[in-house]
């Protein structure tokens, strides 16, 4: 059953492009505001545009590590910019939010210029606390698999993403 849960990360291409394949093992929910996050949906940049409700499965006692990136930036044609960083969280407790760990890189909504872009959420089970942590010195060309091999992070234990365009001026929602 859990082989089911990560073939549209296979389909979007999100294996491949942003992570290796993997088995999922705990449980993310991700929420804008009553909207849930399921592979391959649609959101709205201006739905998007302060970060969302993240919660995870897991004991206390465990740490884990959250990355959001977009790996269509700056065009899904033309992706010179692989992968941008939106959002990086480390040393977040099992069965809390992003608010109980260290925001090091803070969170940056959706802004896709051209084209559909996917957002990737990356949830990474740490073995230990990271300690001196220094954010990136750029956004851009983000690498998840690297991060995660520098940090000793193995492979993802939840994933999930959704895709974004931009939105004509006369229909944002603010």
């Amino acid at each position: 059953m859990a082989t089911n849960s990560v073939d549209p990360l296979a389909v979007g291409r999100v294996i491949g492009d942003v992570i290796d394949r993997f088995e999922p093992t705990i449980d993310m929910s991700i929420n804008y505001g009553t909207k849930k996050i399921n592979n391959g949906c649609d959101i709205k940049p201006s739905m998007a545009a302060d970060p969302p409700t993240v919660n995870i499965a897991g004991k206390t006692s465990d740490l884990y590590t959250l990355v959001m990136t977009d790996p269509d930036a700056p065009s899904p044609s033309d992706p010179k910019m692989r992968e941008w960083l939106h959002w990086l969280v480390v040393n977040m407790p099992g069965s809390t939010d992003p608010s109980q760990g260290e925001v090091v890189v803070p969170y940056m909504g959706p802004q896709p210029p051209v084209g559909i872009h996917r957002y990737v959420f990356v949830l990474f089970q740490q073995a230990t606390r990271l300690r001196d942590f220094s954010p990136p010195a750029k956004r851009a060309h983000f690498n998840t698999r690297s991060f995660a091999m520098d940090h000793s992070l193995g492979l993802p234990v939840a994933a999930v993403f959704f895709n974004s365009h931009k939105e004509p001026n006369n229909n944002r929602r603010r």
